[in-house]
């Protein structure tokens, strides 16, 4: 990894791990003492090496529930303060019961988010906020990456980002653009406070020459013009007041 952290340097400057800016978009945008609900919040909220992070969001909440129906994970998960074993679709919360809700890298993994979408509407209370983390299914490596059988996926995910099995699962991308975002906030009557597109670390870092390519194509990905073919989508939806 020293390697591609220099031909990060040499190459696309400035380039940040997706997580970053979406741990300093929950900061700005969670206020002090709110109560929180982490959809399939797994073992933990970030990355492995960002557990500083974790312990500072989770120390500002008034109260951080975590669901998911990954029970031997959601077992492991130290950062939140209740730990609920439950389907996104009918969540067993009463309604208006949370200031925030968030989703790291979920909703990509979700069969029919209009009815995820709706529930957290539901859950929410007026003004609050729905902040998720997502790949951007017009991102090159996602596009290749839904056309792969899921055994192809296990493999890829150990090899590139030392990730178990049991850490990968089956993806449908249907709230994965801008455009499927900003209709399915519509249907379910979220106002849209930001959405954004980030790039995030090579997925060939471990192989040089596949990783100067790809940050090159990133590097270019930057242009305005070609903001909805990056690799990450961050946003923020509002229940109205």
């Amino acid at each position: 990894m020293r390697l591609y952290w220099r031909l990060e340097k040499i190459f696309y400057p400035g380039l940040r791990y997706s997580q970053y800016p979406y741990y300093e978009t929950l900061r700005r945008t969670i206020p002090e003492g709110a109560d929180w609900l982490d959809l399939g919040c797994g073992h933990q909220m970030f990355a492995s090496w960002m557990v500083a992070e974790e312990q500072e969001l989770a120390g500002r909440s008034g109260k951080l529930i975590g669901i998911d129906l990954d029970w031997d994970g959601l077992r492991k998960n130290q950062a939140v303060d209740g730990r609920v074993f439950g389907n996104l679709e009918t969540m067993p919360f009463r309604e208006g019961s949370f200031a925030v809700v968030t989703a790291n890298m979920v909703v990509e993994h979700l069969s029919d988010p209009g009815r995820v979408l709706a529930e957290v509407y539901r859950v929410l209370r007026p003004g609050g906020v729905f902040i998720f983390h997502t790949p951007n299914a017009r991102c090159f490596m996602m596009t290749m990456a839904s056309k792969m059988p899921q055994k192809l996926k296990n493999f890829l995910a150990a090899v590139l980002e030392n990730r178990k099995e049991e850490d990968v699962f089956p993806t449908c991308y249907r709230m994965n653009t801008f455009a499927a975002i900003r209709n399915q906030a519509r249907e379910n009557h979220f106002a849209i406070h930001e959405l954004e597109s980030v790039s995030t670390s090579a997925v060939t870092a471990l192989f040089a020459p596949a990783a100067i390519v790809e940050l090159l194509y990133m590097r270019m990905l930057e242009a305005p013009a070609m903001e909805g073919y990056r690799s990450n989508l961050i946003a923020v939806l509002r229940k109205p007041s």
